[in-house]
């Protein structure tokens, strides 16, 4: 059974840091795309920050390029969101997701529709 599991979610204040990980279990993921989107209740779900497969594309949302970095472990089928200067517009739930292949271009990562695996969600709360 596949399963993702995040951890690293928490409270902190704004310009402080939190790193998010997810390991997926269940079968092998190295040749899937990876990602961390995120949702504010009754607001749409938004891509966070993806990677292809083998970190040859990577995808920022506007709002986080040059604070959040992403970065993928195939051997241990992880990935993990460094999240650095945070604000109080990046509170949401943080889930991760993977799916696609060795073809997911840079342009679909950003697509939910193109993942097939989901974790359960991570609350991530930045005080003012």
């Amino acid at each position: 059974q596949v399963q993702l599991v995040e951890s690293g979610g928490g409270l902190v204040q704004a310009g402080g840091s939190l790193r998010l990980s997810c390991t997926a279990s269940g079968r092998t993921f190295r040749a899937y795309a990876m990602g961390w989107f995120r949702q504010v209740p009754g607001h749409e779900r938004e891509v966070v920050a993806a990677i292809t497969w083998n970190g040859g594309n990577i995808r920022y949302a506007d709002s986080v390029k040059g604070r959040f970095t992403i970065s993928r472990g195939n051997a241990e089928n992880s990935v993990v969101l460094q999240m650095n200067s945070l604000k109080p517009q990046d509170t949401a739930v943080y889930y991760c997701a993977t799916g696609g292949d060795y073809s997911t271009s840079y342009w679909a990562l950003s697509n939910g529709d193109e993942y097939n695996y989901w974790g359960q969600g991570t609350q991530v709360t930045v005080s003012s």
